[in-house]
């Protein structure tokens, strides 16, 4: 019997059916158009995060068949806000992702208000368009009509995996797991529920949320009529990064992992101990177990690493596809002095700028597309590190290694530049797809395919370490330049 583990992602649905030892049997995938209405702006419709869903799951049950799956593992992009028709679970308007910047003035109005250390005690995040909070906020007191249905009961609201969820039971589950909820800036880290301060705050009223529930354990049954035939038990939820935190079976205090896809996101597992950081880093909830209790980490999110690869192969064409970067940046030993900072939706940790936007500097005659290729690769490196070197501060305790996932996680050449800028070992596992496959050891857990963590840990083989060699500091200098020269780029109320 396998498990199937659905990553709605940030730019496509990945179905995977996970065997008990942890293997991948089958794999779906299907790409969902992003919108972008406005410079800064960007949005998913949940009708085709939906039909990607579909036809993803389909993929994997048309190769290994139904009768082999036992149970729904979910895991998705965070604090992206779907609205749907409780009727017709059509969209009536676009979601807005997690990248979106459109809240960004709500957010320094807020910051005036002198509330955001009483937001950050309770939530552990600091104000930033990129959570959930100022998206409702921005979503009543601009969408009206639509806020107005969402008060009426005539439309339903809730972040991915809640939206995804009430699809799938015909609307008989309104649900979302702790790890989630704590990406919207509307939980207590804490008590694990609702904040009823947090929610005058951002204007949101307690009755339109979904419950809070376990991340493992059954929610409900899928409906055969809406969701490909099948009846199955949904037993696992998690955000996408705690799910691959999870498949990294990062089960200990001080065990780390960073996730590169559309951006990365690194955490780092402090147990029972809530740690609220003072320096530009997160504090979120991993995990819940059915008992209620709660495993913290510490998230730093850098918001574009992948997607600036994307941009090299879409938006300058110098690529054609994501793959190709490695073998063009090998073309040069260096950089030659050119850094590339990609803010492209604004920067994430450690600085929380969203008015800082991107640039290459040091450009001269002798550039080529192959040095703004390296750059690229030396952002994601240096961005992780910016992350890092906060995370040791905070926790008081240096960095044994990093364990590694994500698409660009198979790119040998970016690995080693980690490994070098970071000075620790770089782990990457045999399977890259840690989110789903977390998605799937929660509901696995939750359904008794495994009896407790212990018995997942064996299910994680390594693929290669790699090994820092001696690097210049001072390029690491030149690249807190470069993004100092970055930041605060766009006037306040523009695009």
């Amino acid at each position: 019997m396998g498990l199937l583990a659905i990553d709605a992602g940030t730019t496509s649905v990945t179905a995977l059916v996970i065997g008990d030892r942890g293997e991948v049997l089958a794999r779906g995938n299907a790409e969902f158009p992003q919108h972008f209405p406005q410079p800064g702006w960007v949005e998913h419709d949940p009708d085709e995060i939906w039909q990607a869903t579909l036809s993803a799951v389909g993929a994997v049950i048309a190769a290994v068949g139904a009768a082999q799956i036992s149970a729904i593992g979910i895991t998705n992009q965070r604090e992206t806000v779907m609205v749907w028709d409780r009727a017709t679970f059509s969209g009536p308007r676009r979601g807005i992702v997690w990248q979106d910047r459109r809240s960004s003035d709500l957010v320094v109005e807020l910051r005036n208000t002198g509330i955001e250390q009483f937001v950050r005690e309770k939530t552990g995040l600091g104000l930033d368009p990129y959570f959930s909070s100022t998206k409702f906020l921005w979503l009543a007191k601009n969408d009206k009509e639509i806020w107005q249905g969402v008060l009426a009961g005539k439309f339903v609201v809730g972040t991915v995996d809640t939206f995804l969820i009430s699809r799938m039971t015909k609307g008989a589950v309104h649900v979302t797991d702790a790890s989630n909820a704590s990406r919207t800036q509307l939980l207590n880290l804490k008590s694990g529920d609702w904040d009823n301060e947090l929610l005058e705050i951002f204007q949101v009223p307690r009755d339109i949320l979904p419950e809070v529930v376990s991340s493992y354990g059954v929610v409900g049954k899928t409906d055969p009529a809406e969701f490909l035939g099948l009846t199955l038990p949904i037993a696992g939820i998690a955000g996408d990064q705690q799910a691959a935190l999870f498949g990294q079976v990062a089960f200990d205090i001080g065990d780390s992992k960073c996730t590169y896809g559309t951006g990365s996101f690194i955490l780092y597992n402090t147990g029972d101990e809530l740690k609220i950081s003072d320096r530009g880093l997160l504090s979120t909830i991993a995990w819940q177990e059915p008992s209620g209790k709660l495993t913290y980490a510490l998230e730093g999110a850098v918001f574009v690493t992948g997607a600036a690869v994307q941009w090299l192969r879409d938006g300058l064409g110098i690529i054609k596809s994501a793959a190709e970067i490695e073998a063009l940046a090998s073309r040069v030993d260096s950089t030659d002095g050119v850094v590339f900072v990609p803010a492209l939706s604004g920067l994430g940790a450690p600085y929380w700028d969203p008015y800082a936007r991107g640039s290459i500097q040091g450009i001269t005659r002798g550039t080529t597309a192959a040095h703004i290729a390296r750059a690229t690769l030396e952002a994601i490196a240096f961005q992780v590190r910016d992350v890092v070197e906060e995370m040791v501060k905070d926790t008081q305790r240096p960095l044994a290694q990093l364990r590694v996932d994500g698409g660009a996680a198979a790119n040998n050449l970016l690995m080693q530049m980690q490994a070098d800028i970071l000075k620790v070992p770089v782990v990457r596992g045999i399977t890259l797809e840690s989110t789903g496959i977390g998605a799937a050891f929660l509901a696995g857990l939750g359904t008794g395919v495994w009896a407790d963590k212990d018995e997942l840990r064996s299910s994680i083989g390594i693929d290669r370490e790699f090994t820092p060699a001696g690097r210049d500091e001072w390029e690491y200098v030149r690249w807190k330049r470069a993004v100092q020269r970055s930041q605060n780029w766009v006037e306040r109320g523009s695009n």
